[in-house]
């Protein structure tokens, strides 16, 4: 079994979050080769409106914690309205797509189990740094990390809750 990275601090300090949001920032806060590949943890600010589009993991389960604002959810079926202190669960093989429903910034705690796909965050965010992210190069990043997105949903979900993917 691997052993856990001792060489650093067992604390995690918070880091000051990024400035006004237009869509989703993606903050790393502990990276799976710390913990041995078994969780990582990402924090994820979210703009009112705010859409992370539909997708499924076929690799990792997801936890959501609702830290501040109200989140809606849709995981495969079920539509999901949750407030600070709730978890939304995410389970690997069942489609899922979320969002910030209230009119002030959100905040959810992501908890990535087995870790791997916090790097998708960072690849994600590298290109989006290069220039607009254009559906195909999203898509393929996501084929690389074994998620597989649902763009079927996202009419439905932005006509009934007037939200929107971010550019």
């Amino acid at each position: 079994m691997p052993e856990l990275d001792s060489e650093r601090s067992f604390l995690i300090r918070p880091d000051p979050e990024a400035g006004p949001l237009r869509g989703i920032a993606n903050l790393l806060r502990i990276d799976g080769d710390r913990m041995a590949g078994r969780v990582a943890v990402v924090e994820h600010p979210i703009a009112p409106g705010a859409l992370v589009p539909p997708h499924t993991h076929t690799r990792e389960d997801e936890v959501s914690y609702v830290v501040r604002g109200t989140i809606g959810a849709r995981v495969g079926d079920e539509f999901i309205t949750a407030s600070p202190g709730a978890y939304v669960l995410k389970p690997r093989g069942i489609p899922h797509a979320f969002w910030n429903a209230g009119p002030e910034p959100a905040k959810i705690v992501e908890i990535i189990v087995p870790a791997g796909f916090e790097r998708f965050f960072a690849e994600l965010d590298e290109l989006a740094r290069q220039g607009p992210l254009d559906s195909h190069r999203h898509a393929e990043l996501g084929v690389r990390y074994g998620v597989h997105y649902h763009d079927e949903w996202i009419a439905e979900l932005t006509e009934r809750f007037g939200i929107r993917v971010p550019s």
